[in-house]
């Protein structure tokens, strides 16, 4: 029994220890073939990327039509004016722009036709009234 273990075991530890990191077989050629896998990666890498930039390019020249068929700005351009106009209005000024004061609030000191104690007597009864006034 001993002996059908080790022989089961022996070939599974000889996969183990290559799994492992243990006895590889060198070849070599492997820096060789390591080195032109990584130039066709590199390489598929840049087809790739030449193949969407042009995708794009078509893309964004069908955008283009569609925005002088329609009178459509970009993006870009809209955030630009906006950006020009917010500096326009801000020029100078540290803060946001000032909220227009309506006119009678603030601009004139308000002159009292009454004083406060004519205004209590006007409230008071007849006869009391009259007192004061006297």
């Amino acid at each position: 029994m001993e002996f059908v273990m080790k022989q089961a075991l022996g070939g599974a530890t000889k996969d183990m220890g290559k799994m492992l990191g243990g006895d590889e077989e060198k070849d070599p050629d492997a820096a060789k073939k390591e080195e032109e896998r990584q130039e066709a990666l590199r390489q598929a890498e840049e087809e790739r990327k030449a193949k969407y930039a042009k995708m794009e390019a078509e893309r964004e020249v069908m955008r283009q039509g569609i925005r002088d068929k329609y009178g459509i700005k970009k993006k870009e351009e809209r955030e630009a004016e906006a950006q020009a106009a917010m500096e326009a209005n801000a020029e100078g000024s540290l803060t946001r722009p000032k909220k227009a004061i309506p006119p009678g609030c603030g601009d004139e000191p308000e002159e009292e036709d009454e004083s406060i104690l004519d205004t209590v007597i006007k409230y008071l009864p007849g006869p009391l009234q009259d007192m004061f006034k006297k």
